[in-house]
């Protein structure tokens, strides 16, 4: 497995990091480096789902300003798109160099998955039960992808970071 300087063997994050370099989902930032506590973008997660799901090309028109063709995430988000991922941010805009938070990872994770029904409540206290993410939230604890970010808190503005959004992915 490819070995990155910046993930020590015992990181909580290290089995997930190995699991994406051979899923071919991620491969780093370059020289060797993975970026764990770097903020994951827009752009990256859509690009890491993409990669997990066989990085399938679609025949979508896509109509966002913000995303060239180009772009190495732009078949990503075409796909993101079609498959009902993600809408974007409004106005025609996708976001790609925002940062993705906590709440918008697991959506995109939840959405991938077929947004399966789930009963009961999130165990987060600051999980508003209407807020859009409140079912992905719910999702993502009852299968053991997040179990929140301690003191009953889901951290749901917080920003997701490289390591956390692989771990997500992997489990």
């Amino acid at each position: 497995p490819m070995t990155f300087t910046d993930v020590p063997d015992t990181a909580y994050y290290a089995e997930a990091v190995n699991w994406a370099v051979a899923k071919k989902i991620t491969g780093g930032v370059g020289n060797g480096l993975f970026a764990p506590n770097d903020p994951c973008t827009r752009a990256q997660i859509v690009t890491f789902l993409w990669r997990a799901a066989g990085s399938p090309v679609v025949n979508y028109a896509m109509n966002m300003t913000d995303v060239a063709e180009d772009a190495y995430y732009g078949e990503a988000v075409r796909w993101a798109l079609s498959e009902g991922i993600t809408t974007g941010t409004g106005d025609g805009k996708f976001s790609p160099d925002a940062t993705c938070t906590r709440a918008q990872a697991v959506t995109f994770l939840y959405r991938a998955s077929g947004a399966p029904a789930v009963s009961g409540n999130a165990a987060f206290s600051d999980v508003a039960t209407n807020a859009y993410y409140a079912a992905a939230v719910k999702w993502a604890e009852k299968n053991g992808i997040t179990g929140g970010i301690g003191g009953g808190l889901f951290g749901s503005d917080n920003n997701c970071t490289r390591a956390q959004i692989v771990t997500f992915l992997y489990r």
